[in-house]
C-alpha cells in the first residue's frame, strides 16, 4: 500500500496535541495574574469531567509540553505563564488593534 492510498486522519494526533496546547496556553494567560494548580486547571478545562481520561490526560500533556518548550512555569505543581508567553500574548493583542 502507498502512502496516497492511506486516508488522511483529520484529527491526527499532532494536530490535537497542537489543539490542547493552544487552549492551555491561552486559558493560563487568560487567567493571569492567577494562578492554578495542574488539577484546577484539568477541572476547569473538562468542565467537571476530569474522570474522562482523555481530556485530562491531552490537558496534562499540554502542560508538560508548554512547560518544555519555554512557554508555562510549573514550580510544585501551580501553573503560570512565563515572561516569554506574556509577551507574545501582549505582541498579538497589539496586532489585534
Amino acid at each position: 500500500m502507498r502512502t496516497e492510498d492511506i486516508p488522511r486522519r483529520e484529527h491526527a494526533p499532532a494536530h490535537e496535541d497542537r489543539k490542547f496546547r493552544r487552549a492551555v496556553l491561552t486559558h493560563v494567560l487568560d487567567l493571569h495574574p492567577t494562578h492554578r494548580r495542574v488539577t484546577e486547571l484539568v477541572l476547569e478545562m473538562t468542565a467537571g469531567r476530569e474522570h474522562e481520561f482523555a481530556g485530562s490526560d491531552a490537558i496534562e500533556r499540554a502542560i508538560r509540553d508548554l512547560t518544555g518548550f519555554g512557554l508555562l512555569h510549573c514550580p510544585g505543581g501551580i501553573v503560570t505563564p512565563t515572561a516569554a508567553a506574556l509577551c507574545f500574548a501582549e505582541l498579538c493583542e497589539e496586532d489585534a488593534d
